[in-house]
């Protein structure tokens, strides 16, 4: 029975992640193994949306390993049941722990978990967090795995990315990356006496470092990212697991090269054509292909003409779904501070309204027809209004490029001289990026983009 309710509550996550995020891309999905004890052990940016993402993703039931303060919460006890969740202390939340926590019956917990075939997820960091790298991790995972490991059970350990664009936007875009998949007997064996926790946990935080980019602080990621723009050639369509593959591949390069003048001297060119884009109100995305009003006209017309087809279908859902969308984005703006907390917080509190809501429509039409016709009139406005918010969703996307569009128009009609100089620019940073790419980078290293396209896109 708990099986049913498991994967009825992780399709329902599995479409509410859908339509709170614009894309979620999944990568790896082949490394999980699909039956057997497994773990999986996640970077852990943001909130309960990293377990929802694994448990939406993963073709496996998981179990989750989950902060013991959580189970304090009346309103998420549903849920955690259904994940089927286990409490873990911590010892920053035990105002009385001198030194260390009891996680014995956790621990035994989640030993049955491995022992009975199944799978569990864990973050080893132990906090959410809003910096641009990974925060130290805690032996706990690896203990947990080890011990499992002693009793004879066949742990295999998989590592999980998660990376977020926006990530405390609704349509934001997020990607999540299985590692491969480790058998930790095999490793422990490899390993001899150096198979301890602290080990383990080094080549964790290994694994997660190469799903995952991590960069010394945002205004470094910031810019290494407007390279990766500059680097990849117009027309060139990435999917966002090379995307982050490119920056996280910059991020090393920028530490190992920093210090060579040509490198460091093209860092602070394209810092500042960034921050000169950034006061203007555009961006790289509006400079790359040759500035043409007539061009952005027609786009500006073409998104304007399916809005108004879509309006239509639209205005119901917009009548009843924005002020959710609204209320839900004000709240996470008001109650909440922390970055790594809104996105929970503004999904949780947009599904409780509109499930809350559906609920209230669904309740009066049966009221007035309990009959059997009243139920599939019920169940026929439900649907409705289910497309015509997805119809809604695609309105305001929409409204959104116009209005940017519009603006872009508006700065390239006003500053026609200044934008030709800042594309001439960007061409002339964009040789550059390739020309050292081709010096510093090892030939053997498998190019996403290969150099001889770069060369042959060169402005």
């Amino acid at each position: 029975m708990q099986a049913l309710i498991y994967w009825t509550v992780a399709s329902f996550l599995r479409l509410v992640t859908r339509i709170f995020f614009r894309t979620v891309e999944v990568v790896g999905r082949d490394h999980i193994p699909r039956a057997g004890p497994l773990i999986f052990v996640g970077n852990h940016p943001n909130s309960l949306v990293d377990p929802v993402m694994i448990l939406s993703t993963a073709p496996r039931m998981v179990s989750l390993a989950a902060r013991d303060g959580l189970f304090r919460m009346p309103h998420l006890m549903p849920l955690l049941w259904a994940m089927r969740a286990v409490p873990i202390k911590r010892r920053q939340d035990q105002a009385s722990a001198q030194g260390t926590v009891d996680n014995g019956e956790a621990f035994a917990a989640l030993h049955r978990v491995l022992a009975s075939g199944g799978a569990f997820g864990i973050f080893p960091e132990g906090v959410t967090y809003t910096d641009s790298e990974l925060q130290p991790l805690k032996t706990g995972a690896a203990r947990i795995a080890l011990s499992a490991v002693k009793e004879g059970i066949p742990v295999v350990l998989v590592p999980v990315g998660l990376s977020y664009r926006r990530r405390d936007r609704f349509r934001g875009r997020v990607l999540i990356q299985y590692g491969r998949p480790v058998p930790l007997a095999e490793w422990a064996a490899r390993r001899g006496e150096e198979a301890t926790p602290k080990a383990l946990t080094g080549d964790i935080e290994l694994a997660l470092r190469a799903l995952t980019i991590n960069a010394s602080d945002f205004d470094r990621l910031r810019v290494l990212d407007g390279v990766r723009r500059l680097y990849v050639p117009e027309g060139r369509d990435l999917g966002l697991a090379e995307e982050a593959e490119i920056t996280r591949r910059l991020v090393e390069h920028w530490e190992r090269k920093r210090e060579v003048p040509e490198v460091r001297t093209l860092y602070h060119d394209i810092e500042g054509y960034l921050g000169v884009l950034e006061a203007l109100g555009l961006s790289d995305w509006d400079l790359r292909k040759p500035i043409d009003r007539l061009g952005w006209a027609l786009r500006v017309t073409r998104h304007a003409a399916l809005l108004f087809v879509a309006l239509p279908l639209a205005i119901p859902g917009l009548v009843l779904h924005a002020p959710v969308l609204f209320f839900a984005t004000r709240a996470g703006e008001l109650l909440i501070d922390r970055d790594d907390v809104k996105a929970t917080y503004r999904m949780m509190v947009a599904t409780t309204l509109v499930l809350g809501t559906y609920a209230l429509v669904a309740a009066g039409l049966v009221a007035g027809d309990p009959s059997l016709g009243g139920v599939v009139r019920a169940a026929s406005v439900l649907t409705f209004l289910a497309l015509s918010g997805l119809a809604a969703i695609h309105v305001l996307e929409r409204q959104y490029v116009i209005r940017h569009g519009l603006a872009v128009l508006t700065r390239i009609l006003a500053l026609k001289d200044q934008l030709a100089a800042l594309r001439a620019e960007r061409d002339r940073l964009r040789r550059r990026i390739v020309e050292l790419a081709g010096i510093h980078t090892d030939p053997s290293l498998d190019r996403i983009v290969p150099q001889r396209e770069l060369v042959a896109a060169q402005p």
